[in-house]
């Protein structure tokens, strides 16, 4: 999911960078380059968190909703993959056909993924 930053930048200070939907997630570098790295980071830190004490996690808003709310700063987005969240794996019993099932072990194996990583992956894509 790609979610809104608004980075924001004082004569002496480095580049912060903060999450409108992700209360309390907040981040800085010394360059754009490196706040935006960092801003991975600390969104997967922040969601990580949340989902271990069972927090909703708020879904991305348009830039356009928050803009008011942010004056003065440059707005990005920053990709978050879910997939790779570490929260609590569940198992569950899924029926495909078995052409389909095919094409999706063969496509998750050609980019080095399992198969509940690809399908998790793409369940999330989906929903956004």
């Amino acid at each position: 999911m790609r979610y809104p930053v608004v980075i924001h930048k004082d004569p002496d200070s480095d580049f912060s960078v903060t999450f409108p939907d992700l209360p309390g997630c907040f981040t800085a570098g010394e360059s754009i380059e490196e706040a935006l790295a960092m801003a991975v980071e600390a969104a997967e830190l922040h969601i990580e968190g949340c989902l271990e004490e069972g927090i909703a996690v708020a879904d991305p808003s348009p830039i356009a909703a928050l803009r008011d709310s942010y004056a003065g700063g440059t707005w990005a987005l920053v990709e978050i993959d879910w997939a790779k969240l570490s929260h609590r794996a569940r198992r569950v019993n899924i029926t495909l056909p078995e052409a389909v099932l095919d094409k999706i072990d063969h496509y998750a194996k050609a980019r080095h993924m399992s198969r509940s990583a690809f399908l998790a992956k793409a369940a999330l894509e989906a929903m956004r």
